[in-house]
């Protein structure tokens, strides 16, 4: 039976549906920010970027953007009721502090059992801005991952040990992607879901790991 990815809209609702309501969170640099636009109706989420902001809410619309109101990543973004803005030195005592929930994070790598590599290839020339990401990979009491589960070559970002510079260690707990959401254990991985179509033994294939039932 074939099989059909996950659209990125798909993606960030399968992310938004795991974050408890009352949940302190950040949304990494990239595919994560789309979270904020896929939060279930009633659940009240805090959203908090490094930059200084805590209660953003979805996206703003086309046209009434205000660049001076940006998250992390210089998007747009806009305010909840309640919301607020302050020192990115506070902001970063949240995330040290152990204040936030969850952050949810792109990576290049994220190993079987949950070490991180999200801030550089190491390629020669390559700009390092790890940024925040150290601090909210540990800081948070979840560390979740967001990313597409193959590169453009085909290959997994799944791996049994990360080769590119590490974030952080054992951090990471769940893993989701375009085909399935993984969970990551000293023992190495668990399969929690997968979309419709893709047998277990494929997707092993496609990660070249052993993934737990």
């Amino acid at each position: 039976m074939a099989y059909q990815k996950r659209s990125k809209d798909a993606l960030a609702r399968r992310v938004a549906q795991d974050i408890f309501d009352g949940a302190y969170v950040n949304l990494g640099i990239g595919m994560p920010t789309s979270v904020a636009n896929h939060i279930p109706a009633g659940r009240e989420v805090i959203l908090q970027s490094e930059n200084g902001i805590l209660g953003m809410g979805p996206a703003p619309a086309e046209g009434s953007e205000d660049y001076d109101l940006i998250n992390a990543g210089k998007q747009p973004v806009t305010l909840l009721p309640g919301g607020a803005f302050f020192h990115h030195a506070d902001s970063f005592a949240m995330m040290r502090g152990g204040h936030l929930d969850i952050c949810v994070l792109g990576a290049f790598q994220v190993s079987a059992t949950g070490d991180l590599a999200n801030w550089s290839t190491g390629e020669p020339g390559a700009i390092p801005a790890v940024g925040g990401a150290m601090d909210l990979a540990i800081g948070a009491k979840e560390t979740w991952v967001m990313m597409d589960l193959l590169t453009k070559k085909g290959e997994s970002k799944v791996v049994e040990r990360c080769t590119y510079p590490l974030t952080g260690i054992g951090c990471v707990k769940k893993i989701y992607t375009e085909l399935c959401t993984l969970a990551c254990t000293p023992q190495g991985l668990a399969l929690i879901d997968s979309v419709e179509g893709l047998s277990p033994a494929e997707l092993e294939r496609l990660v070249g790991l052993p993934i737990a039932a």
